[in-house]
């Protein structure tokens, strides 16, 4: 139960099948296992307590993955997005390591003594040439494998450990050996530091699936590389995928992608209308939702492909809604809505998600594990279950707007004002208020050629929630302050729009 054994496996079956590949630089997973070898036995020699990786994805992320497994010596991608500072503290938290960074990153960096950094180009140079012998993985499945620093938007960022164990259990619970035909293949568009990138890799290489990287996301390079390469499975961000129809509404791509077969989302909130019109565009591919954290190895819940198309075609609006829902939970994951004081919630009941599973970490560094006594994981996202058991997420436990002593959660409001028809985006948080601590306040992005007032839209929330959501100021914007992977930065708003 190591995650060098996924390589192993894929390598021994088809050592000939190309396993990754960027722009025009590829491994079979032959040379793969043969690379991560290479990678372990310096890894090993260098005495590093960590393999961190500074750079953007390219072949060399699966072989530092795999030859920190065969090392026994935790990997730690970073987001290369960071500011200086921010990166030398991290690296501070991480020496002694070998740092595989290109360049352009480590110039503006002040790098720790005990941090040898090995230049991205000259890395891959070493491990393609050396000739090493096989390793045997002898970690023990309850080491630490990964350890992803957490984004850090309320605080100094954690370091959420990762265990083999943790990882294979979502692995081999979710993901069926060698499925893979060998003309599939996978295009990654998400950065090496997410999660998703993290679980993309190891779940292809179980499915023994061809992983075509795009190391910077743009819309019309997406469609190149999944016409050119024949692109079978994506996993996009929201947001990207938003990008990808705009574009095509200009009419300037043909919509056409007879190979791909299926899409992934997740990491934040789908607007309904850009789901709408990928399953219109696209009626032959298979749409996943896909909820999950850091700190769960991944997905924990799905909205599958029939659900997406049953909640599209129904004229029930119970059932239409699951459109805009994370779906139900793996069948591998036990999940549970509470309230403040711990009581389980009923269904329609609004409260904090639970979760309990193999694959559920739970667990920071320096902070100790998060379970509770019963093996539950709190989320601190807020949610709640419909009555066939989906899963409609509210948005973080912080984010809740609490006006006179009533908690109100934002994405109730959201949903109300995305109903409209002139709304394309909403966000919905917190301004300061004299009389009640705290009022509703929302950003909207219009359609193209709308102009609803804010009486308007705040007539429209009075008429389908209780009066304390209906926000108190309206701004409108011609874009929401997403990050690189999707998730709302309601902090942003908050700064620009500070008060009524």
């Amino acid at each position: 139960m190591n995650l060098a054994m996924l390589l192993e496996m894929a390598a021994e079956t088809f050592p000939d099948r190309v396993a990754v590949k960027s722009g025009d630089r590829q491994l079979t997973y032959g040379q793969l296992l043969a690379a991560a070898h290479a990678a372990a036995h310096h890894f090993k020699a260098s005495n590093a307590r960590y393999v961190g990786l500074l750079d953007v994805s390219s072949p060399i992320v699966p072989v530092a993955i795999f030859g920190a497994a065969f090392a026994g010596i935790p990997y730690v991608p970073m987001n290369y997005r960071l500011t200086p500072p921010e990166l030398d503290e991290l690296l501070a938290r991480i020496a002694p390591a070998v740092l595989i960074a290109d360049p352009e990153y480590t110039a503006r960096l002040t790098i720790p003594q005990d941090v040898a950094v090995f230049p991205a180009d000259r890395f891959a140079a070493h491990v393609m040439n050396t000739v090493a012998e096989p390793l045997i993985a002898t970690a023990d499945p309850g080491e630490v494998a990964i350890q992803l620093f957490t984004s850090g938007t309320t605080g100094k960022p954690k370091a959420a450990v990762l265990r083999h164990e943790n990882l294979m259990s979502y692995i081999l619970g979710t993901v069926e050996f060698a499925a893979a035909a060998e003309e599939d293949a996978i295009l990654i568009t998400v950065p090496p530091y997410h999660i998703a990138g993290i679980s993309a890799v190891l779940s292809s290489t179980y499915a023994c699936r061809r992983m075509v990287q795009l190391p910077n996301f743009d819309a019309r390079e997406w469609l190149r590389l999944c016409g050119q390469e024949h692109v079978s499975n994506a996993f996009l961000v929201p947001t990207m995928l938003g990008r990808v129809i705009d574009h095509l509404e200009t009419g300037a791509e043909a919509a056409e992608l007879p190979a791909l077969r299926a899409i992934a989302y997740g990491g934040g909130k789908m607007p309904l209308p850009v789901i709408d019109k990928a399953l219109k565009r696209w009626p032959h591919v298979d749409f996943t939702n896909a909820y999950g954290l850091t700190e769960t190895s991944s997905t924990i819940a799905l909205l599958s492909p029939d659900d997406h198309r049953a909640a599209a075609a129904s004229s029930d609006p119970a059932i239409r809604k699951r459109l805009g829902s994370v779906g139900r939970p793996l069948e591998t994951i036990e999940l549970q809505i509470r309230d403040e004081t711990g009581k389980v919630l009923e269904t329609g009941q609004s409260g904090l998600i639970f979760v309990r599973g193999g694959q559920v970490s739970g667990e920071y560094l320096g902070l100790g594990s998060q379970l509770d006594s019963d093996g539950w994981f709190p989320t601190k996202d807020r949610g709640y279950l419909d009555d066939g058991g989906y899963l409609f997420l509210e948005g973080r436990d912080d984010d809740v707007i609490v006006r006179g002593g009533e908690n109100i959660s934002p994405g109730e409001v959201e949903d109300v004002l995305l109903d409209h028809p002139d709304v394309i985006d909403a966000a919905v948080f917190s301004i300061a208020d004299d009389q009640w601590g705290e009022a509703v306040a929302a950003a909207i992005v219009l359609r193209e050629h709308k102009n609803p007032s804010v009486a308007e839209l705040q007539d429209w929330v009075r008429s389908r929630l209780r009066s304390s959501r209906v926000p108190a100021a309206v701004h409108f914007t011609g874009q929401l302050p997403y990050n690189e992977t999707g998730k709302l930065l309601r902090r942003v708003l908050r700064q620009q729009f500070p008060a009524r």
